[in-house]
């Protein structure tokens, strides 16, 4: 059986695969947020989680490296993970009672011959109108620092959305569907569950 990587420290990836009982090992990518990597967010998710599976994989010797970067988007506008509360504050206003877009880029790299497959998800996902109170409660949480967006759809932020079209687990940071048949392209049987 082949080793699964997950080259990210994201709480809600490892939560994810727990979830689906695989197994799998954590090593997370090293680098630094990048600049975007191109001006398109959903080639923009691709490239950053290549990049991630490509410094994992140059650490080890055999298994499958999985990088993944989400990324929020309205407009051409990428809305990443906010410094402040003023700018979560900013990115909530802009995405109130407004349909944006959540992709997640894949990199699945297989470290033994240097294969890689990459892919991405895309989910609209169309919030409330939120009064600055909803806003401002919303902050005092502390939830939306550290979460693309300013958001976690799978906390308190659930209470902002309207609807969603697409994969949940994407808006959550891993598109579980989309994975699968990522890893479905490699011919190796690789994580499969524990019974649990």
């Amino acid at each position: 059986m082949t080793a699964l990587i997950l080259a990210s420290a994201s709480p809600r990836r490892l939560e994810i695969l727990q979830a689906l009982g695989w197994r799998f090992q954590v090593l997370p990518s090293s680098l630094a947020e990048e600049e975007m990597p191109h001006p398109d967010p959903v080639e923009a998710a691709k490239i950053l989680a290549l990049h991630k599976a490509r410094e994992v994989a140059s650490q080890v010797k055999e298994g499958m490296v999985l990088g993944a970067d989400t990324l929020v988007h309205l407009d051409g506008r990428s809305f990443g993970k906010p410094k402040d509360a003023e700018m979560a504050r900013k990115y909530l206003r802009a995405l109130s009672g407004r349909t944006h877009q959540v992709t997640t880029g894949l990199a699945l790299i297989d470290s033994t011959d240097g294969r890689e497959e990459v892919a991405e998800e895309t989910t609209r996902v169309k919030m409330h109108h939120l009064s600055e109170e909803d806003i401002q409660s919303y902050l005092e949480s502390g939830e939306p620092f550290d979460k693309a967006g300013a958001y976690a759809i799978q906390g308190k932020g659930f209470i902002l959305i309207d609807k969603i079209w697409g994969c949940y687990t994407n808006v959550v940071g891993l598109p579980v569907g989309r994975l699968r048949e990522l890893l479905q392209r490699f011919s190796k049987p690789v994580c499969e569950g524990t019974g649990r």
